[in-house]
This record gives C-alpha cells, sequence and structure tokens, in this order.
C-alpha cells in the first residue's frame, strides 16, 4: 500500500545543499514527491511510494544530512498518486 509522507525538517538545513541530496536519495528509490526550502528556514520534503521505499528514503536522507538537522515534524497519510518524479520545488 503506498503512503505519503510529509516531513518537515529543522536546524542548518537551508544553504548546505539539502535539496540536492534529497533528490539523489529519492533516485532509484520508486518515491515520488518533491523538497523545497520554507520561508522559515526549514525544508519540507514530500515523499509518496511504498512503505520501506518511503522509510528507506527518509533514513537515507536524515543519515546524509544528520550534521544540519535539529528536529523534525511529520505526518504520514495515503498517497495522492500526484506526482510521476521526484524533484526540487521553488
Amino acid at each position: 500500500m503506498a503512503e505519503r509522507r510529509t516531513v518537515l525538517f529543522s536546524g542548518s538545513v537551508q544553504g548546505v545543499g539539502f535539496r540536492y541530496t534529497a533528490c539523489r536519495a529519492a533516485d532509484g528509490r520508486g518515491v515520488t514527491g518533491y523538497v523545497r526550502n520554507l520561508p522559515d528556514g526549514r525544508v519540507e520534503c514530500v515523499a509518496e511510494g511504498g512503505r520501506d521505499e518511503v522509510n528507506t528514503f527518509f533514513a537515507d536522507l536524515s543519515d546524509r544530512m544528520r550534521a544540519y538537522i535539529r528536529g523534525r515534524e511529520q505526518d504520514t497519510s495515503a498517497a495522492t498518486g500526484e506526482f510521476s518524479s521526484f524533484g526540487v520545488r521553488f
């Protein structure tokens, strides 16, 4: 069953390659969605896919960016299927 997970990362997460790293972490994982900087300094990341794929994606992203992440808020819901790929939104 596909799920949608939205995670808001806080800390020193802008200007450190977070969005680029998220796109690389999504590559070949079967997840779709987007990542974007928010005006308040956080980064929003929305990923859809199978539960295992989404878990693996966020675990990999969190591991790669652990030096910059100080907090996270997370919400999980049913996938909408609105995305065809994973990319950066502005």
